[in-house]
């Protein structure tokens, strides 16, 4: 489905529904709020799957970003979202992510009530590659050194800061 045949269901900040619109409306509209997931994909040795994303991406082509992320379609749930992405993007299918938490993630361009899962996962990654050029694990103190130097989308950077501050807390 093109961008200007995808619908997305328009949220208030608490993330009910409030209207529908094609996503070229949504995009490059800040104060339309949308729903995505992300999923954290992470293999037994505490590594983070990241995708580094295509050039021909609209929202941060080229960058590093969220091992899984995708818009919510309407009518679905956030746990199918999450499931149907991570089959989509990476090739894994029914691995029962745990949600982790909720945040609001807003830039020039976009506003985005975002769901993050995780999940563990050592398998074989068959990742899309219209959507993605390559993957890569990545230990997160990596992840830190490199933060704010531009090679990472800005969702990730948030992302990746709101992971660390809520794992800290649970320590």
């Amino acid at each position: 489905m093109n961008d200007k045949e995808e619908l997305l269901e328009i949220v208030d900040k608490e993330g009910r529904v409030i209207g529908i619109a094609p996503r070229f409306e949504i995009h490059g509209n800040p104060e339309l709020i949308h729903r995505v997931v992300h999923v954290l994909v992470f293999n037994k040795k505490g590594e983070l799957l990241l995708q580094k994303r295509s050039m021909n991406k609209d929202v941060a082509p080229g960058k590093w970003d969220t091992s899984v992320g995708g818009h919510v379609n309407p009518g679905e749930s956030l746990f199918e979202a999450a499931e149907r992405e991570m089959e989509e993007e990476l090739g894994i299918a029914k691995l029962n992510p745990q949600f982790l938490y909720a945040y609001m993630h807003t830039n020039s361009y976009e506003t985005e009530l975002v769901y993050t899962y995780s999940c563990v996962y050592d398998g074989e990654i068959l990742f899309n590659r219209q959507e993605i050029d390559k993957v890569g694990l990545w230990d997160i103190g990596d992840i830190q050194n490199h933060a704010g130097k531009n090679i990472f989308s800005d969702n990730f950077e948030h992302e990746i800061s709101m992971y660390l501050d809520k794992t800290k807390k649970c320590q």
